[in-house]
C-alpha cells in the first residue's frame, strides 16, 4: 500500500514538473501590459493652443540648456502642403514665442529654424475603454486595510468599490475614451543642419477629426496602419 502510494506521488510530481517545465518554455515571448499611463486627447482648437504652449516652453528651455543665448532669432517654417492643424499650430507657436519674448523672423536667414511635423497612426485592434484609475485604487487600498482587521470584507466596502469603479468609468467616458487614431507631433530646432532641440509627443485624436490633421493631397489616401 505504501509502495503504491509512493509510486502515485512520484508520478504526480513528475507530471507537475513536466507541466511547470512547459510553462517556462514558451516558443515565443509572453504578452505583458505596460504600466498604467495616461495620454491626452486633442479634441478642440483650444487644445492645439495648449500643445503650442507646452512646445514653446519646452523648446525655449532646451535652447537655454544648450547654451543658446537668450534673444537668438527664430524662424517658424510652415510644413509643405499644410493641414488645417499645421496652419493653426504655426500661428499658435509664433504667438506664444513672441509673448515669451523670443524674436521671431518672418523670413528664414541667420535665425534658428523651427520646424514641426505630424504623423497619424491608425490602430486596427480594439481599444479598451476603461482602466481602473485613482478612485478605484483608493477604494481597493481601503478594502485591503479593512480586511487586515476583519476576516470578512464588509458589504459596504464592496459597494463603495462598485461606485468608485463606476465613477472612474464615468471619467473615462467623459474624455471620450481611447480611440484608434493617434498623432505623433515632433518639433525640431536646427542650425546649419545640426539638431539643437527636439521634442516628440503622442496624443489621441477623435477618429472623426482625422481630416483636420491630414495634408490635402493625402486625405484620400489611407493613413499609416499599425496592426497589433
Amino acid at each position: 500500500m505504501k509502495f503504491s502510494k509512493a509510486v502515485g506521488l512520484a508520478i504526480l510530481a513528475g507530471a507537475v514538473a513536466t507541466l511547470t517545465g512547459c510553462a517556462y518554455r514558451s516558443p515565443i515571448p509572453l504578452a505583458e501590459n505596460f504600466q498604467l499611463t495616461v495620454q491626452p486627447k486633442v479634441r478642440s482648437a483650444g487644445h492645439w493652443e495648449i500643445l503650442s504652449q507646452d512646445v514653446v516652453s519646452q523648446t525655449l528651455g532646451t535652447l537655454e540648456k544648450a547654451g543658446i543665448a537668450p534673444g537668438t532669432q527664430l524662424h517658424v517654417a510652415l510644413p509643405p502642403n499644410p493641414s488645417a492643424f499645421d496652419l493653426a499650430f504655426r500661428d499658435f507657436l509664433i504667438t506664444r514665442m513672441v509673448q515669451s519674448g523670443a524674436p521671431v523672423l518672418q523670413n528664414p536667414g541667420q535665425a534658428l529654424d523651427v520646424t514641426y511635423h505630424t504623423q497619424l497612426v491608425r490602430h486596427n485592434s480594439p481599444r479598451p475603454h476603461f482602466v481602473p484609475n485613482q478612485l478605484t485604487m483608493i477604494a481597493v487600498g481601503l478594502m485591503a486595510a479593512y480586511g487586515l482587521r476583519h476576516e470578512h470584507l464588509d458589504a459596504q466596502l464592496l459597494a463603495t468599490l462598485g461606485f468608485t469603479s463606476l465613477a472612474d468609468y464615468g471619467l473615462s467616458v467623459g474624455s471620450g475614451g481611447p480611440t484608434n487614431t493617434e498623432m505623433i507631433l515632433t518639433t525640431t530646432v536646427t542650425r546649419g543642419g545640426q539638431y539643437v532641440a527636439r521634442k516628440t509627443d503622442v496624443y489621441y485624436l477623435e477618429n472623426a477629426d482625422t481630416p483636420l490633421f491630414m495634408r490635402p493631397s493625402y486625405r484620400n489616401v489611407n493613413m499609416k496602419v499599425v496592426s497589433q
